[in-house]
């Protein structure tokens, strides 16, 4: 793990610290101290002895807490393209896990995931949920790249490259769990894959694992009609009634997709404080449907944003997540002032940490806290004149305008240029599994 700066002072124009909503901040600085904010303070308050530290100056710059990317199958960002313009179920059934059978192993996961990870703290983020086969090569990954994750213990009914059974994937999940207990940046989940390739025995196996460990589960849920209409035929029920005869709906479930829900469900969502993570642009690409954002956020839920994978959105960037939900919400409810910049830039911090359970540590600037950190620069003529910061970076800006990134207090991304990663040798291995996946070789 490399080693954090000491100590470290960042001056810029505008801070947002995300808590209070809406607030902006102007000409601050943040004084940084192993790894955690000791201070946020007006920058003509900086006295002498701030001189003797290192200093990074972006007089054109908006910071604000590092986004959470609440989920994400890093490993299928070597899907990227492969397979565009097709339903979920044609997707998944003809195209990607035909391709996972034949391709998916230790190094597809390692260098898919590591390819997830650039881009990601390229962009701007610097916590994400992730799931997909080989958790332990996933979390390596994170590990040497000093990334926050989330990692999901897959389980499915059906084989894979890694596990051949509901049992093994439980089995060889409890097994990763103790490996990374414990750990400073990397967490553990249960990660049932969806209802339909999940049975109620691996259900119930899963909700007792998780119990006993006291980790989440993140399911994929209502991801589209055609899954509630099939429970109904296949179950007599809906498949969100079945969680909850299962047991399932606890306070930290993690639900993601969520684009069918009826009134009954959005207050039982409330009731048992279960979180949603909403996938706008990969929704929108698979015409799976449209979360109720409007509607859940009114009911006191907490919805937090995800990618998807960059098979099914094409790209990882999440500041393009928060202005698509903003839109989605706004044209859905017929409200121009739902989801506005301000909760739609919490949905992508605050209320991601806040389903991970680290609203403590992250998602917001805050003294005491993680120094999860990123920049924009807002010189550019398409950002003319600024007058909500707020408004131009979730309207205006894209992932491409970050400049630096910090996580922990250690600078991963500076002037558009990684300090760590080595995106020649990282190119090279991606260009390999292009030539693969394309029938090359």
């Amino acid at each position: 793990m490399p080693a954090t700066i000491k100590s470290h002072v960042i001056n810029a124009r505008w801070i947002v610290p995300i808590v209070p909503q809406g607030k902006v901040l102007e000409n601050h600085s943040i004084l940084l101290e192993d790894g955690v904010i000791k201070d946020i303070l007006p920058t003509k308050n900086l006295n002498g002895g701030y001189g003797q530290m290192e200093m990074t100056n972006l007089p054109d710059h908006l910071l604000t807490a590092g986004f959470v990317n609440a989920h994400i199958h890093s490993a299928m960002s070597l899907f990227r393209g492969y397979a565009d313009d097709l339903s979920l179920s044609e997707w998944l059934n003809h195209h990607i896990w035909p391709a996972e059978a034949r391709f998916v192993n230790q190094r597809f996961v390692r260098d898919g995931t590591t390819l997830a990870v650039a881009e990601m703290i390229a962009s701007g983020t610097t916590c994400a949920a992730d799931t997909y086969f080989f958790p332990e090569v996933s979390a390596k990954v994170f590990e040497e790249n000093y990334f926050r994750a989330q990692v999901g213990i897959p389980v499915l009914q059906f084989s894979n490259a890694w596990a051949k059974s509901e049992k093994e994937h439980i089995i060889k999940g409890l097994q990763f769990y103790e490996n990374i207990r414990g750990h400073s940046l990397i967490s553990a989940a249960f990660s049932p894959h969806a209802p339909y390739t999940v049975t109620d025995l691996g259900f119930q196996q899963v909700f007792e694992q998780a119990t006993n460990l006291g980790i989440p589960i993140h399911l994929h849920l209502h991801e589209t009609k055609q899954e509630v209409e099939t429970g109904l035929i296949e179950n007599g029920r809906r498949p969100y009634t079945r969680m909850r005869e299962l047991g399932l709906l606890k306070a930290d479930l993690q639900t993601v997709h969520m684009t069918e829900l009826n009134d009954e469900e959005i207050e039982s969502l409330y009731e048992n404080q279960i979180h949603v993570v909403h996938c706008p642009e990969s929704n929108m690409k698979l015409a799976s449907g449209i979360c109720p954002v409007n509607k859940l956020i009114e009911n006191g839920v907490n919805v937090a944003l995800g990618t998807d994978g960059a098979a099914s959105n094409n790209d990882l960037d999440l500041l393009a997540e928060a202005r698509s939900a903003a839109f989605l919400s706004k044209v859905t409810s017929g409200y121009p002032s739902s989801v506005k910049a301000e909760e739609a830039l919490s949905m992508a911090t605050i209320n991601g940490a806040r389903l991970l359970g680290l609203d403590e540590r992250i998602g917001s600037l805050e003294i005491g806290k993680c120094a999860d950190i990123i920049a924009f620069d807002l010189s550019g003529i398409s950002f003319q004149p600024i007058y909500n910061p707020i408004s131009q970076l979730i309207y205006a800006a894209n992932g491409q305008d970050v400049t630096h990134t910090w996580i922990n207090g250690e600078c991963l991304y500076k002037d558009k240029k990684f300090t760590k990663l080595n995106l020649f040798q990282l190119k090279g291995r991606v260009e390999s599994w292009q030539k693969k996946l394309g029938g090359h070789e």
